[in-house]
């Protein structure tokens, strides 16, 4: 099959061509083979007569084979056909195949056997086929009839295995249409099934498919037989399915599709939609005769194709459908048409790494394919006429065709000579490359190309910049966002002349590039809507016009019939010979001005450098790594190598290198503290050992910093908003633990370098996965590299989340952008597996769990943010900007990244840290035209290889070299060999890091430069490294112990992992590989050596993916005040050094232990160098460098702030303050986390940067210097340069522009807006993984994007860690934590009852009742006076006004048990149907009844309403009709179920539907119970909306503005209504009323949990008071329901739960006080005594205290306390006070003291309850009303029948007016007030004269209305004893109709 590359056809060997000719000749029927000379020297000559008679005969003298054969020449239909027929007939002559002639009576149709039986798929696909045993079913094609698959059954042993390799010679199968057995020749096989071959049968070309079984049993077409080494061709099991093959390897030729994946998923139907119509598949029915098939016309494009790849080698043919004409012809193209212009996306730029199939390459590199195969590229194409297709496959919109025109329908199986226009054809001259030097490039412009044929491979065509000529194909909608309308668009005269000004332009060493003139196009289009009206006469005037300024290097050619004529034209004065080169333009513009067509255009570049470029440009990095692994296998490299034998004088290097050896006699050079010139004996140099310290040992200390703690908490508030967003995607709240796995690209050293960080930062122990012990061993475990291991790991982890669902798993996909390829196209390519990560993190199972968050990490996302990205906006987090970031200390080290190296062009400082080796891009010019036909990759390793070779002889054995090196390497092979010697330097040295792509050319550079290096006794001086991802570190065990004694390291196995491992030794790292994949290098990497990465480099992606090896953290001077400290160092160095260090450096303390930590930060991903200034901006050679600095840090300072900061989130987990690595102490890996180090220090001690016994100072970090090739260099400078910036390349090469125009990206759109434009503009290309991504993103992915080495990884690793606090926390609750107010002494004479289990009943009777409220939350209320009141007062009060701020109540965090009450966000498993509607049941389910009973309190008839689930309709009676509600159903006292409750449950609440705590589920431990929500009418919705399944008990509506008092009284009266009702009906089926059970539960909703405590004696804890546990509310009731002679308590309750508790020893178990929050309430006992209903606040005590006075037993259980969660919504909080009507803007606040105010008075009136107001006036100025009263314990104020609470400074004496209550004894008690309110009938004047008050008292009587106030005066005789002024009646200030209530004051006289 053709070559994938340029299609330069490799040159033959001559075994091979002898062994083709002696096959030829054995298959040929007319015994005259071509001789094999002929075959191999001489030129053919085009045949004009029958292609029949055509044989192509090699012409091989070319060194360089022609670069775009068509599949070698052949070109095939699709994928099916794309097979290889290597073996021996691709490189033989096709021989017309003579096939016997079929027996008489035999049918001859296609796709029936000769039996007449039919044998295609589409009949056969249901039929019952009988397979024997060891046969397999194939599908084999016919060309005759391509459009079906024959079935064919064969026996497996004669197909390959999945390696395409073991296939026995030979054939044997069966007919299954006749079921003819016994086949042995594939040839009378092919003549049985009347395939109808004109070449040689053979089943590798015939037999495709495996057929296999689809999910309806029918058969279909399965995967392609893999005849070939399979390697290079994983299709997914299934090829039908699947998208195509991501490897430009040979299965991507194969899918022929855009960026060497297949162009469509195959179709499942057995004739694919790319099928050629039968008219024209006479030219591609077998692929040998297709080779010298005629006149393809090169690509006319009918608009719309699916994707067009415009190559050798994948010439996709549409079928007629889509556009073919009747004969086969595509319809014309109207001249406006680029003739190669398919819709929809365009062309592509020389866009890095996506066509299999470019044919820019000098010469084709090996596919994979077995040794004996002989690679059919190695025969020329021969000299007919093929179309040559451009290069790029093209993305386009379905629909278009390419055209295969043939004239007309020839007979299938013959082939018609065809008579060809002379203007439409090109013939390639013969020796094109060899004679001009130059393989010309065709820019594809506006019209049709011509046929091309002849010497093919000599010339390439490229699409580059035909988008920039498809703005008519711009949309609307795109047009609008550009601010254009139709009418602005360019006509093609003014493209021409654009084109044309462009070009000339261009500097002499610049590339046309895509963008750049899609920006020049648009800018013509905004400025001069539609352009000048030019006529034909003028243009090729004005284009000439327009050529004479570039100075000669563009040409116009100017034709009139066609542009063929223009191009042969040139392409002859080209090959005519050296006597034109003198004068070569760099572009022809070749215009043809036909009168028939309009103008077309395109443009022919002959400039060396940039045709070269151009051509390999449209290689994928994979496709020019393979081409040169190629040149290096074949051989073809052996000119150049032997070029580089002898040095830049002539003399033979390596002679000269052993002539240096013998005299060195076994001396090495000394490898430090020495001089280059101090030689020493090897042996003792081996034993040398760098002098080491203790001091400057490394402590390591993982340490996250500001800005990684930001990016964290960003994150984790995204992952917070998505469980918020209510789409039930993400349920936080079920989780308990975080778990995770960091997936990495195949980097060894990057597995290591994580496995460190997460050692170092102790995230593992953190997150409780590890213990202390075995996290170190352990953290390997967490991170996973995508290699061929990954599956087996992955579903291990997926075993885990599928068996944690309470575990929240997060799996960390780092440096996401590596790999992107589909999986179904994935595929080996140049050694690795590609599309692993798709198939990891996009699989079914990674997408489905509801417990697992995917993070994607990546310093170029671009390639994640397409238009069918799979992570939505919302979820990316970009890392802040500098500016962002604030001001920052100026010890503080800054992130110097990529736009810093662009910005630091402008800084004009003498040695620029990013620089052009402008000396070496001349000599690699040299080389180019001297050798055109190797990649200039290839040469430009050979020239960097003997640069570093002669660098290292000219500074030690021969220094007459000097002057052959460019000063940039010189200067950096002299610093990496010096430094290591100079004073205080300790041995070490820096880091030389040199980015060679190619595995073998690095593997070439190392070897060759140890070599060199040790014949120059350099060995112990420097390392030479290679670093490779698939390799682990391998280092000389000299500099191993060297690293060792550096780190004071004791362990005898230790070795370097890591690049940073390797911090301070002096080595050149050479970096291999396809892509940099995300490792960090230690601070002493000094220099960055990026000269090979050129022009092939030309998406964003790859180019800053390059630079970005060199970005690190740097001192803050460095970066911001470039011009000072980059001044290069005077003479006199010391001056310069200290006015380097004076302005920034922070002094710091120096301890022992922090002198030489590195704070925290890696070392490299603060990757700083740790050369000091001069050191990096000078040439060694002059400079007097100091020695290393280094960074101190004294640890504890620096970090301790953020350190509290970021523990104290959630929990304090203090585990992790300054955190020491969890590490064992013999741990000697240095590498430190990627948190980037404000104090990053690098690891040499202070003293060490004494400049000569200077005072010591922190070093500065200086960037490194990154040395580039001019075309990258060119891009980066953009922003300074002429050129554009990297910026506004294509993102990456996986994807495309969807537009041929589009806005222009400035540098300062970053983060989100650039997300936002690349999310507009580009698209996923087909080998995406995001090709076909769902429409929607998915929920549970995030984005993390940030520059390279920033600190990514120890962001999300603190991002594990405060989810996890975060998840601990959703887990903690908190709760009031307040002690009681305890009595001043406790009771001694009552003794604790014997019984503990239970109160007994006359025990309890001998407790006295505490009246006082002693819970907390009354401590503001007034306390009620008893005999034993404190003399003094404790509180200190607080004026009116204070009032109004509540102080914070104390609460502690409790971790919930699984006997908590949850809100409305708890989910799980277990109670999901408690809470949670089932799909099924609508709101509608739940029935609403009315509940009427008459209320003897209101005097008026109650409506309550009830909402009642089905499902607890069970609950309660209805009547017989079943639609009236009778009664709820109360169990027995005698009932005896241990799994019942009793007692039915009330909760009021309001305001917390989705707080309060209303889900008991797991409070009940499941058990059956009734629990009914009150709610208010206007809240209701809402509830039955978060509480589908509860009962809620609706309020009338003229309670919604009522108190908490208003729902206790309802529930009361409602319950002992009920009760009543419930023993009538129970009565009538004979059970006794006293039998039914009279006691409900109200619970507030805040009560969260229970608790059991046992007393001191019974617990082993003597010293603590008592023990509590956590018990459920169950268990709670169950114990107070079983009570003995229960029903003789009134209320029963608990005490509330405070940590003090533990303290005190529970004196008693039971006790009579207040009850509240928790009450079990008898509504029998209490029928008489109600609720307040128009209380707000204080209503239990009110109601406890009427309760106890009327004779009736409350009992404490003091073995039970409750916990109650502070919830900051809802509940009664106070009503906003505001003015009724609001005319002032912004209200004062208004005091409590206006809540009141004179009847009919003109003050403000408020919209606020008459009630609510009283209760806060009294509350807060009740010191105006009983001034005698205040802070006198001894004369309280008596109030009558209520509690109200009038302030805590003022006692009341509750007094109660029923007859036979018990009240205080109040004898000899004066008291200082009397309240009255409400009073009711029982109070009678008679009542108040008994009691007694001191003089000047006061009265306050409260009443509803001024009449019903003025008659309790008179009815109580109040005038007799007390004076009133008619000044002293108020009223609440509420107007009429909100019923103010009335109060009366006066003094007692």
């Amino acid at each position: 099959m053709g070559n994938s590359y340029a299609g330069q056809l490799k040159s033959a060997r001559f075994e091979e061509a002898l062994h083709n000719s002696i096959e030829a000749s054995l298959r040929s029927s007319n015994g005259d083979p071509q001789p094999i000379f002929t075959q191999l020297y001489l030129d053919p000559e085009p045949y004009p007569g029958n292609m029949e008679d055509m044989k192509p005969k090699a012409d091989l003298h070319r060194r360089e084979p022609p670069s775009q054969e068509l599949m070698n020449g052949h070109s095939s239909n699709d994928l099916e056909e794309l097979e290889d027929d290597d073996d021996s007939d691709s490189s033989s002559p096709p021989l017309p195949y003579l096939q016997t002639p079929v027996p008489d009576g035999c049918c001859t149709l296609d796709g029936f056997c000769q039996a007449g039986k039919d044998l295609r798929l589409v009949s056969m696909a249901t039929e019952p086929i009988e397979v024997p045993a060891g046969f397999e079913l194939v599908g084999a094609k016919s060309p005759s009839v391509p459009e079906h698959i024959l079935v064919c059954a064969v026996d497996r042993r004669f197909l390959p295995d999945e390696n395409g390799k073991n296939a026995l010679l030979g054939f044997s199968g069966n007919c299954v249409g006749c079921g003819e057995k016994g086949f042995r020749y594939f040839t009378e096989f092919s003549n049985h099934i009347n395939l109808k071959l004109s070449t040689q049968p053979k089943k590798q070309k015939h037999l495709k498919y495996y057929l296999v079984k689809s999910s309806q049993g029918a058969l279909c077409k399965g995967p392609l037989i893999c005849w070939k080494d399979c390697k290079s061709r994983q299709f997914s099991s299934s090829a039908s399915t699947s998208k195509p093959s991501s490897s430009s390897s040979l299965s991507s030729k194969e899918n022929g599709g855009t960026s060497g994946h297949s162009s469509s998923p195959f179709s499942l139907s057995d004739s694919p939609p790319t099928r050629v119509t039968q008219a024209s598949s006479v030219f591609f029915g077998s692929q040998d005769l297709s080779r010298d098939c005629s006149f393809l016309k090169p690509l006319a494009s009918t608009p719309g194709n699916k994707t067009l790849p415009i190559v050798p080698t994948a010439l996709r043919v549409n079928g007629p459908t889509n556009g073919l004409g009747v004969d086969g012809r595509p319809p014309l193209l109207s001249p406006s048409q680029v003739s190669l212009g398919p819709q929809g996306q365009g062309y592509r730029t020389a866009d890095l790494g996506d066509s299999p199939v470019s044919s820019a390459m000098n010469s084709g590199p090996p596919k994979k394919r077995h040794r004996s195969w002989h690679p059919n590229s190695l025969v020329p194409v021969p000299p007919t006429a093929i179309p040559v297709p451009a290069i790029r496959p093209i993305v386009c919109s379905p629909g278009s065709v390419l055209g295969v025109s043939s004239p007309q329908a020839p007979v299938p199986g013959v082939i018609q000579p065809q008579p060809v226009n002379a203007g439409d054809t090109v013939i390639v001259p013969d020796n094109l490359l060899s004679s001009s030097g130059v393989r010309p490039v065709i820019l594809i412009g506006h019209g049709t190309l011509p046929y091309f044929y002849g010497n093919v491979g000599d010339i390439v065509v490229s699409p580059l910049l035909v988008s920039c000529y498809k703005s008519s194909q711009l949309t609307e909608k795109t047009l609008e966002t550009l601010g254009l309308n139709s009418s602005q668009l360019l006509c093609v005269e003014t493209m021409i002349l654009l084109t044309l000004q462009y070009l000339a332009r261009l500097g002499s060493e610049q590339i046309p590039l895509r963008e750049e003139l899609e920006q020049i196009v648009l800018k013509a289009m905004l400025c001069c809507p539609g352009g000048p009206a030019i006529s034909p006469t003028q243009l090729p005037w004005l284009a000439r016009l327009e050529a004479s300024v570039s100075g000669g290097s563009v040409q116009v050619v100017v034709t009139h019939s066609s542009l063929g004529e223009g191009i042969s034209e040139s392409l002859r004065s080209l090959s005519e010979g050296p006597h034109h080169q003198q004068c070569l333009p760099t572009y022809v513009v070749i215009i043809c001005a036909s009168k028939m067509t309009g103008n077309e255009f395109c443009v022919l570049v002959l400039g060396k450098y940039q045709a070269r470029a151009l051509a390999e440009g449209m290689l994928t990095t994979n496709e020019f790594l393979k081409e040169i692994s190629y040149e290096l296998i074949t051989g073809k490299v052996s000119i150049l190598a032997s070029h580089f034998k002898t040095t830049s004088l002539g003399d033979n290097l390596d002679k000269q290198l052993v002539r240096y050896q013998r005299r060195r006699k076994g001396q090495v050079i000394q490898p430090f503290q020495g001089d280059v010139t101090d030689y020493i004996h090897s042996q003792e140099a081996a034993s040398m050992s760098p002098p080491s310290d203790r001091a400057e040992l490394l402590t390591k200390v993982f340490q996250i910093y500001p800005t990684q703690l930001s990016v964290a908490r960003s994150l984790l508030s995204q992952v917070c908003s998505i469980a918020d967003s209510g789409t039930q995607n993400l349920d936080l709240g079920r989780f308990c633990k975080v778990d995770f796995l960091v997936l990495v690209p195949p980097s060894h050293i990057l597995v290591h370098q994580t496995a460190q960080r997460i050692r170092q930062s102790g995230v593992l122990v953190d997150l409780g996965i590890e213990d202390a012990s075995s996290a170190y061993q352990k953290s390997d475990k967490y991170v996973v590299r995508l290699d061929g291991d990954v599956h087996a790991k992955m579903e291990a982890f997926m075993r885990k989340v599928k068996q944690n669902p309470y575990t929240l798993f997060v799996l960390i996909h780092d440096n996401s952008h590596v790999d992107l390829t589909s999986a179904l196209s994935g595929s080996v390519c140049h050694g690795e597996l590609q599309g692993l990560a798709d198939r990891v993190v996009n699989c079914q199972e990674v997408l489905d769990a509801m417990n697992l968050l995917v993070l994607q990490v990546s310093c170029f996302p671009y390639t994640l943010q397409t238009r069918q990205s799979r992570i939505s906006t919302h979820n990316e987090v970009h890392w802040p900007s500098k500016e962002s970031l604030g001001v920052q200390s100026p010890s503080d080290l800054l992130y110097f990244g990529l736009r810093d190296y662009s910005r630091s062009l402008q800084w004009g400082v003498a040695s620029p840290i990013l620089r052009c080796d402008d000396a070496f891009e001349k000599m690699v010019h040299t080389l180019l035209e001297r050798h055109p036909h190797l990649h200039s990759m290839v040469i430009r390793s050979y020239l960097l290889i003997q640069q570093y070779t002669e660098a290292m002889m000219a500074l030690t054995s021969s220094p007459s070299l000097r002057d052959h090196i460019t000063p940039e390497t010189l200067a950096m092979v002299e610093d990496l060999i010096n430094a290591p010697s100079r004073e205080g330097s300790q041995g070490r040295g820096h880091m030389l890091l040199v980015r060679v792509p190619s595995l073998q050319l690095a593997m070439l550079a190392r070897e060759r430069l140890e070599d060199v290096r040790d014949k120059l006794g350099l060995q112990l001086c420097f390392a030479v490294l290679l670093g490779s991802p698939a390799t682990e570190l391998s280092l000389h065990r000299n500099f191993t112990n060297r690293l060792k004694a550096w780190r004071g390291c004791e362990n005898e196995d230790w070795v370097p992992h890591t690049y940073e491992d390797l911090e301070g030794l002096p080595c050149i790292v050479i970096l291999t590989g396809k892509d940099p994949l995300g490792e960090t290098f230690p601070r002493s990497l000094k220099y960055s050596d990026l000269r090979l990465i050129d022009s092939s480099y030309l998406t964003r992606t790859a180019l800053e993916q390059e630079v970005g090896l060199a970005c690190t953290y740097v001192s803050m001077g460095v970066a911001q005040d470039p011009k000072k400290a980059m001044a290069p160092r005077e003479s006199e160095g010391e001056k310069a050094t200290t006015s380097l260090n004076e302005g920034d450096e922070l002094e710091r303390p120096q301890s022992n232990g922090s002198a030489a930590t590195r704070a925290s930060g890696s070392l490299a991903e603060n990757g700083v160098s740790s050369s000091d200034v001069a050191d990096s901006f000078q040439k060694p050679s002059t400079s007097s460098c100091p020695p290393e600095g280094a960074v101190t840090s004294d640890v504890g300072t620096v970090t301790q702030g953020f350190k509290q900061e970021c523990d104290s989130l959630g929990s304090q987990l203090s585990s992790n303050s300054s955190k020491q690595s969890k590490a064992p102490p013999s741990l000697c890996s240095s590498s430190s986390s990627s948190a980037p180090s404000p104090s990053s220090s690098s690891t040499q001690r202070p003293s060490q940067s004494t400049q000569y016994g200077r005072e010591p100072k922190p070093a500065r970090v200086s960037p490194r210097t990154v040395i580039m090739s001019r075309a990258a260099y060119n891009l980066l400078a953009g922003e300074s340069g002429s050129q554009l910036s990297s910026f506004s390349l294509l993102p990456h090469a996986d994807v495309a522009w969807s537009s041929p125009l589009r806005p222009l990206i400035t540098p300062n759109l970053q983060g989100a807006d650039q997300s936002m434009y690349y999310r507009q503009w580009t698209v996923a290309r087909q080998h995406h993984a995001d090709y076909e991504a769902p429409p929607v993103p998915h929920p549970r992915r995030l984005l993390l994007s940030g520059p390279p080495q920033v600190g990514k990884t120890g962001a999300y690793l603190q991002f594990l860690r405060i989810l996890f606090r975060m998840l601990i926390r959703l887990l903690e609750v908190d709760v009031y934590d307040e002690e009681e107010s305890e009595e001043e002494e406790e009771t001694s004479e009552v003794t604790t009852p014997i019984n503990t289990q239970w109160p007994d009943i006359e025990e309890v009777r001998k407790l006295p009742f505490d009246p006082n409220p002693r819970d907390p939350k009354f401590r503001k209320a007034s306390p009620v006076y008893t005999e034993k009141m404190p003399k003094c007062l404790k509180a200190d009060f607080k004026q009116e006004g204070e009032m109004q701020t509540p102080a914070k109540r104390e609460t502690k965090s409790i971790r919930l048990s699984r006997f908590a009450a949850h809100n409305a966000f708890h989910h799980c498993e277990q109670c999901h149907h408690y809470c949670e509607a089932g799909p099924a049941t609508q709101l509608s389910e739940c029935t609403f009844h009315a509940f009427t009973f008459c209320s003897s309190m209101l005097g008026e008839e109650v409506q309550l309403q009830f909402v009642i689930p089905k499902a607890k309709e069970q609950h309660f009676v209805f009547s017989q009709q079943g639609s009236h509600l009778e009664s709820m159903r109360l169990p027995l006292f005698s009932t005896k179920d241990p799994a019942l409750l009793k007692s039915p449950i009330f909760t009021p609440t309001t305001g917390r539907q989705e707080h309060g705590l209303l889900n008991i589920f797991h409070a009940m431990e499941g058990a059956t119970h009734l629990h009914i929500l009150v709610v208010k009418q206007f809240e209701m919705p809402q509830y039955r909306k978060y509480w589908p399944n509860h009962i809620l008990l609706v309020l009338p509506a003229m309670f919604n503005n009522a108190g908490v008092g208003a729902a206790r009284f309802l529930i009361k009266e409602l319950s002992y209504h009920n009760l009543e009702l419930e023993r009538n009906r129970l009565e009538e089926q004979g059970v006794k009323r006293q039998d039914v059970w009279p006691f409900i539960v109200m619970m507030d909703d805040s009560c969260v949990l229970w608790n059991s405590h046992q007393p001191a004696d019974c617990s082993e804890t003597s010293d603590d008071g008592s023990t509590y546990t956590n018990v459920s509310l169950k268990m709670v009731l169950q114990h107070m329901e079983t009570t003995p002679k229960i029903s003789l308590y009134a209320m029963c309750g608990t005490r509330k739960w405070s940590s003090g508790l533990a303290r005190k020893s529970t004196s008693q178990l039971y006790s009579r006080c207040h009850l509240h929050d928790f009450v079990m309430l008898n509504v029998d006992l209490t029928q008489n005594v109600q609720y307040d209903l128009n209380r707000y606040s204080c209503e239990e005590v009110d109601f406890n205290l009427r309760v106890n006075s009327s004779g009736l037993l409350l009992c404490r259980f003091n073995c039970f306390s409750l916990m109650k969660k502070h919830i900051p919504v809802g509940g009664n909080k106070d009503f906003l006070v505001k003015p009724k009507l609001m005319e002032i803007e912004n209200p004062a606040l208004i005091s409590p003291s206006q809540y009141v105010c004179a009847p009919d008075s003109e003050q403000t009136l408020l919209d606020a309850p008459a009630q609510f107001l009283l209760e806060r006036f009294l509350q807060s100025c009740s010191h105006r009303l009983f001034p005698k009263a205040v802070q006198n314990r001894n004369n309280p104020v008596l109030s009558i029948d209520s509690y109200l609470n009038i302030s805590p400074e003022i006692s009341v004496c509750y007094i109660n007016s029923r007859p036979h209550s018990t009240n205080l004894n109040h004898q000899g008690l004066l008291f200082s007030g009397l309240l009255l309110y409400l009073c009711d009938s029982f109070v009678v004047s008679g009542l108040l004269k008994k009691f007694r008050f001191l003089k000047g008292a006061t009265l306050c009587v409260i009443s509803q209305d001024r009449s019903s106030l003025r008659q309790t005066i008179v009815r109580l005789e109040l005038e007799d004893e007390w004076q009133f002024r008619l000044r002293d009646e108020f009223q609440t200030a509420n107007c009429s109709e909100d019923r103010p209530l009335f109060f009366l004051t006066g003094r007692h006289v």
